[in-house]
């Protein structure tokens, strides 16, 4: 057994310990300790703190913190035991005032937001593997202008090559538009490769007008037809994978933020102040 799967039942293991204490003691003691509600809160708010630190131990690698596997799997079982601090708080019941149901709001967002990027983390990177080797985000524009230099090249060529305008006015219709920039991003995302199979079904329709020096060209462009797809197909998810931080991250902080207010407006109400 490799550490990550030791790493992975050990998280499962604690999660379930620390969610069935939780929940006995919220059945046991809430109903003689009311003001027990404080110390699910400070428990809640004290791990939300916890799981913010990740973001900041991701930007400082050099520090002897532990390993960042070590944090992220931290995190993603201290999130879960959130869920059961979260309802233990609130008592299995939905908010009241617009200010608890705005701070309920913003913990599901994050939670569901965080659930979604631990799905996305998980299966992108296999799913990327299966379409051709590692491309980098950053240079994915450059390559991108490259085939679609190359695919017009072979384009104009075949006019004086072959004396016919056949090839130039086809990738003139149907792939000019389809070079020119990132295509299809959303259907990737579903692995629907509908349109793809659209262009790659015109080319083969007209490879049968073609004489045997065409159709080497035409070929040649079809290759870079499938290398253009598989590019998109890695901007799609690629930015799916680096999106997903840019909503959990502000939400995060936002719930913070409300999070805080709430302490003090509990305690300045309830006499806590005092």
């Amino acid at each position: 057994m490799n550490s990550f799967t030791k790493q992975r039942w050990l998280g499962i293991f604690l999660l379930l310990v620390f969610s069935a204490a939780t929940l006995a003691a919220y059945f046991k003691y809430t109903p003689q300790y009311p003001r027990l509600t404080y110390f699910s809160g400070a428990a809640l708010f004290f791990v939300m703190v916890i799981l913010t630190l990740y973001n900041g131990r991701k930007k400082l690698p050099f520090l002897p913190l532990g390993t960042s596997e070590s944090w992220l799997q931290f995190h993603i079982y201290a999130g879960f035991l959130t869920v059961v601090l979260f309802l233990a708080h609130v008592h299995f019941r939905l908010a009241t005032s617009w200010f608890d149901t705005i701070l309920a709001w913003l913990y599901v967002l994050v939670t569901g937001s965080g659930i979604a990027g631990l799905f996305v983390t998980r299966t992108i990177p296999k799913r990327l593997t299966t379409r051709g080797g590692e491309v980098l985000f950053e240079r994915i524009p450059a390559i991108r202008r490259g085939l679609q230099d190359q695919a017009e090249t072979l384009a104009l060529k075949s006019v004086p090559e072959v004396h016919s305008t056949t090839i130039a006015d086809f990738y003139t219709r149907h792939l000019q538009d389809f070079f020119n920039g990132p295509r299809n991003l959303y259907l990737h995302l579903f692995e629907i490769r509908r349109p793809l199979n659209i262009i790659q079904n015109r080319i083969a329709d007209l490879n049968r007008y073609l004489n045997a020096s065409e159709r080497e060209t035409l070929d040649k462009i079809s290759l870079l037809v499938r290398q253009k797809d598989g590019l998109d197909y890695h901007q799609s998810l690629q930015l799916l994978l680096r999106g997903w931080l840019f909503i959990h991250i502000p939400l995060t902080y936002s719930l913070m933020i409300f999070s805080v207010v709430h302490i003090i407006l509990v305690y300045a109400f309830s006499g806590g102040a005092r």
